[in-house]
Formats: structure tokens, sequence, C-alpha cells
């Protein structure tokens, strides 16, 4: 994968968080979520939280209407990269696919 498309899919997660921002912290939590999000681990350990509790409680106070759509036995990094078309980089190679890749979830926004 190129820098050229790590960047294209940066601005596509950033754009879906930003188009569900509507306080100025939410906006720049969602351009460092998109840029964690095209990094390897779980987007919760990239962006420095303790765990998916915290993440969930993050992404409801920021994002509610798009938590509010995410089904709760799929992570967020799937989510958000289904949400635009898209497999993350990072689980095309990850150890946790099975609890993960169950969903093939499409959605469209």
């Amino acid at each position: 994968m190129s820098a050229n498309d790590y960047s294209i899919l940066k601005f596509q997660i950033e754009a879906l968080l930003l188009s569900f921002a509507d306080t100025d912290e939410a906006v720049e939590f969602a351009k460092d979520i998109a840029k964690k999000s095209i990094m390897p681990n779980h987007l919760y350990e990239d962006l420095g939280l303790s765990s998916r509790a915290e993440m969930n409680r993050l992404m409801t106070k920021h994002f509610k209407p798009l938590a509010d759509i995410k089904p709760s036995d799929i992570r967020w990094k799937k989510f958000l990269f289904d949400t635009i078309g898209e497999v993350a980089p990072a689980c095309k190679s990850c150890y946790d696919q099975t609890n993960c890749f169950g969903c093939e979830l499409e959605i469209r926004l």
C-alpha cells in the first residue's frame, strides 16, 4: 500500500467523522482518530486509551449519532472502514479477525 493510499484512507475516515462532529473538540478528535486509524494496532491502543470501553465512551460523547448506529459486536476500526467501504490496512493481518470479521456490515452514509 502506497503513502498516497494511506492518505486517501485517512482523509475518508476524517471526512466521515467530521460529518458527525458538532464541537471543536470533536473536530480535533476526528483528525486524531483518522490519523491513528491507519496504524497497525487496535484503534483504542493507538489512541492511547486503556480499553475498548473507553473508546466507546469517547466515540459516544463526541460522535453520538455514529455511535448509535454502530453494532455493539463490531470493533470501531472495522466499523469506520466498513462505513467507507474499505478494509483497514491493519485488519488484513490482525490476530483478532474471528472476533471482528464475522460481520459483513456495509453502511454508506
